[in-house]
């Protein structure tokens, strides 16, 4: 390892650490290598966007920005996301209010409408309406990359 710690501990201390999280879940982490070789580890809470995409059942945001809207979720899911949110070290001082009020932007920029109730089968008829609608940008997205591959071959 380029700093000199023992990588086998690192990894056995890793793995440990996130045993209990389910595989596939990104989890931010910062490492402080000190003088000594020793080392601290924190592992934050999953990015918010993962959270929120979650909640909303979606595996990807809105691809144009503005009124495009990719999914939904509750002022509940927001609450709840903020909770866990509110455990991260960076997040430890600042009021749920203010988490909120951030993952609620958050969910904006990601194309996720915000509402104080869902319907469980419209949403799930706006989920597969919204399945066309990214077939069809794929689609155009493609015709894109083709048209400029051929421009530039």
């Amino acid at each position: 390892m380029q700093r000199g710690i023992n990588i086998a501990a690192f990894c056995k201390d890793f793995n440990e650490r996130t045993k209990d999280m389910k595989e596939g879940i990104p989890l931010p982490c910062r490492i402080t290598v000190n003088a000594d070789r020793s080392y601290e580890l924190i592992i934050h809470k999953p990015l918010a966007t993962f959270l929120l995409m979650q909640a909303a059942g979606i595996a990807k945001g809105a691809m144009d920005g503005g009124p495009e809207v990719a999914g939904k979720i509750t002022l509940k899911h927001i609450y709840e996301i903020a909770k866990i949110k509110a455990e991260d070290p960076p997040m430890e001082c600042t009021p749920l209010e203010t988490i909120c009020k951030m993952m609620i932007g958050t969910a904006r920029s990601c194309g996720i409408e915000v509402v104080r109730h869902l319907d469980p089968v419209e949403y799930a008829q706006f989920l597969e309406d919204r399945k066309e609608i990214i077939a069809q940008q794929r689609k155009e997205l493609d015709e894109k990359k083709e048209a400029r591959m051929l421009r530039t071959g």
